[in-house]
């Protein structure tokens, strides 16, 4: 057991590593935080804070004698280094379950041959082979590089045959050591999410099922709870659990699903962190992701969460967080929290922060949500 009073470390500065950080503070912890980018933003608010590659020997040697316990924060961390690292401190979860989950065909796989309904795929390394295996999968089809990628990046939507030999031109410009997926697109209902914690001891506890509505690849809306019958909710949470079970080592993950049109649920990805659906948890929870996360790294015990209230979460996206930051119009509506992740350099499609709208009428909570949405596209254009 890692007790308050202790340093502990994430790797990866980000606005994850930031709420993190926090969290951990609260508990009494001091955090040390080791990103290559030295403008990260949870720098501001590390104890100790590191900016230099993650290649850095002598940065993973400080690194090392700062912290007792060490976690991360998204999936593209290098699994060398987690294991590296590990081999000195406690490391939840550990490189093994990272190499898994940050590969979208090993992924598939296990997910796969465990049982678990996942879209019909194939893995694949030559880009020359993709014809064919649209041919066996029938379009419209979905490529993703099987490694990085994220919030639409490295994907490809194919809804017709015509572009594909400009797609397999792309793929073999930008060769992936790690390959490609290519899945058969589902007739969506929902998407959903599930965040769920598990222990060292094997106990586990998951989270309200979150309703996720996504803009070009982007998590845009998130609503707590989602709006589906109790039957597939308790359906989610199930395949959820099991899934998590089934990997068999302790952390936080968050698990993807899709509901079709014909009500089945399948797995999408599941990462092995806390996750941007699971955001409302520092305000309408008896208990935070990122606590869970702390509590897991530091052996301490895990929480079943009580959800407060409804809630509806909005990203702000690229220099939507410049019309925000201006707008009274948003900011004074009631029962609204504004996190600023306090990032350098706007991009279209970044997320730069989120709003969190509460109200014990859920449905009110996602009318307001739409209607922030259609002010900062309006305020756009």
């Amino acid at each position: 057991m890692i007790l308050p009073g202790n340093c502990i470390g994430v790797l990866g500065g980000g606005q994850l590593g930031m709420f993190f950080t926090a969290a951990a503070q609260k508990m009494g912890y001091k955090v040390a935080v080791w990103d290559p980018n030295p403008q990260a933003p949870a720098r501001s608010t590390a104890n100790y804070f590191i900016g230099a590659p993650f290649n850095d020997p002598k940065a993973l040697l400080s690194f090392i004698g700062e912290t007792r316990g060490v976690t991360f924060e998204w999936e593209n961390i290098p699994a060398d280094l987690v294991a590296e690292i590990e081999e000195k401190v406690t490391t939840r979860p550990s490189s093994n379950v990272l190499r898994l989950f940050q590969n979208r065909a090993t992924q598939k796989k296990f997910l796969h041959d465990h049982g678990f309904p996942v879209a019909p795929f194939y893995c694949f390394h030559d880009p020359e082979t993709l014809h064919s295996h649209l041919l066996k999968l029938g379009l419209p089809c979905i490529v993703k590089t099987a490694q990085s990628g994220y919030d639409g990046q490295g994907q490809w939507h194919i809804d017709d045959l015509n572009p594909v030999p400009e797609i397999v031109g792309q793929l073999q410009n930008n060769p992936s050591l790690a390959g490609f997926v290519v899945e058969k697109k589902i007739d969506l209902q929902k998407e959903l999410s599930v965040v769920v914690v598990r222990g060292d001891s094997g106990e586990i506890v998951p989270y309200p099922v979150v309703e996720n509505i996504h803009e070009e690849g982007i998590l845009r809306i998130s609503r707590v709870p989602a709006k589906i019958n109790e039957v597939e909710s308790g359906r989610a949470t199930e395949l959820a659990v099991t899934s998590v079970l089934a990997i068999k080592e302790s952390g936080v993950f968050c698990v993807e699903m899709f509901l079709d049109q014909n009500g089945a649920l399948l797995i999408n990805e599941i990462a092995p962190r806390p996750h941007n659906s699971g955001h409302y948890s520092m305000d309408v929870s008896s208990v935070s992701q990122f606590e869970q996360q702390i509590r897991v790294l530091c052996e301490l015990p895990i929480i079943a969460p009580k959800l407060i209230s409804p809630a509806t979460l909005v990203n702000i996206l690229g220099s939507e967080i410049t019309q925000l930051t201006q707008s009274h119009e948003i900011l004074s509506i009631p029962d609204i929290r504004f996190y600023d992740y306090h990032k350098t350099g706007i991009k279209p499609g970044r997320k730069m922060g989120h709003l969190l709208i509460i109200n014990k009428d859920a449905d009110k909570a996602m009318e307001q949500a739409q209607e922030i949405v259609s002010i900062l596209e309006r305020d756009a254009l």
